[in-house]
């Protein structure tokens, strides 16, 4: 599997999106506070800060999505699941027009960060986008097989024989 599937991108573009709105928020409550429109502005603050690194964390999730790593689909998960509850808190309380376009976007990202084609593109080995090695129908690279090269215990060569060392003092 050397090309990203349409499913890896389409979540990765939905929770980059996210991320950006999470920093738009921020960017607005920080801008909020600092002309001193806030009511609270120790609450503002914390939100602000809140905000924008949760929207970094994001847009972190989306660009490791796209990279094929395995630990950005987890709390890329997280963050729809927590989006959901918001969303229906908000459908709850009238305001429509936010609660349908947060809902929409976190199902739509849940169906496809749990995909099969993303599972198996994130699970299993795959050609990063910036690796320009050529592997063969194995999956391998040119050089030595990764197994082989992680199976060489620390501290020892890879024949088997210990490093030389000086004396200890």
């Amino acid at each position: 599997m050397s090309k990203r599937l349409n499913t890896v991108h389409g979540a990765a573009a939905l929770v980059a999106a996210e991320g950006l709105t999470a920093v738009g928020f921020g960017l607005f409550t920080g801008y909020e506070t600092v002309i001193g429109a806030a009511v609270d502005p120790a609450t503002a603050i914390a939100v602000t800060v809140i905000a924008l690194g949760a929207g970094a964390g994001m847009l972190g999730c989306a660009r490791g999505l796209l990279r094929g790593d395995g630990w950005s689909r987890s709390p890329s998960v997280l963050v729809q699941l927590f989006a959901l509850p918001v969303a229906w808190s908000l459908w709850q309380s009238g305001q429509y027009w936010l609660a349908v376009p947060l809902g929409l976007v976190a199902v739509a990202a849940l169906v496809l960060l749990l995909s099969p084609p993303t599972t198996a593109w994130l699970v299993h080995d795959h050609e990063p986008s910036g690796d320009s090695g050529e592997r063969d129908a194995a999956g391998e690279g040119a050089g030595e097989p990764r197994e082989k090269a992680a199976a060489a215990p620390r501290g020892r060569a890879p024949s088997g024989k210990k490093k030389q060392g000086g004396k200890k003092r």
